[in-house]
């Protein structure tokens, strides 16, 4: 099984970057826009559709707000397995480091996974660091 795994250093507050991620329904205007151009909810799932026209079902496996963890798993398309998890950490300078892991099978498209989360992650660390402070 390939295991994929991405750092991030965010420039942003963890509660202010943990308030994005955990927005399941808003990855193509809060998060990664562009790179995802739209995502529908349904019942504890997303549909996904990235810039490249490539559409994915993403079950919410968990959305942990004490650990500012959310997990999901993709469902069908050329996985025969796939669950995938980002946590975010206090980097101690007052940012965040967000923890990307993805396990899948098969091993072939780990090549191309690992691409789009490169993809993903050049979009998601600037817009995570201009998203205005929610006041509560």
């Amino acid at each position: 099984m390939a295991s994929i795994r991405k750092g991030i250093l965010v420039d942003a507050r963890p509660e202010d970057v943990w308030d994005v991620l955990r927005d399941v329904g808003a990855l193509h205007t809060r998060l990664v826009p562009g790179f995802v151009v739209d995502t529908r909810l349904e019942d504890g799932a997303r549909v996904v559709t990235f810039g490249n026209g490539m559409v994915a079902r993403e079950l919410i496996v968990d959305i942990d707000d004490e650990a500012r963890r959310l997990v999901w798993a993709v469902v069908g398309g050329r996985f025969t397995h796939h669950n995938a998890s980002v946590q975010v950490f206090v980097d101690g300078k007052g940012g965040s480091r967000l923890v990307w892991i993805a396990d899948l099978l098969p091993d072939e498209i780990a090549g191309d996974i690992r691409t789009m989360i490169e993809q993903a992650a050049r979009v998601m660390k600037p817009t995570l660091e201009r998203q205005p402070h929610p006041t509560h």
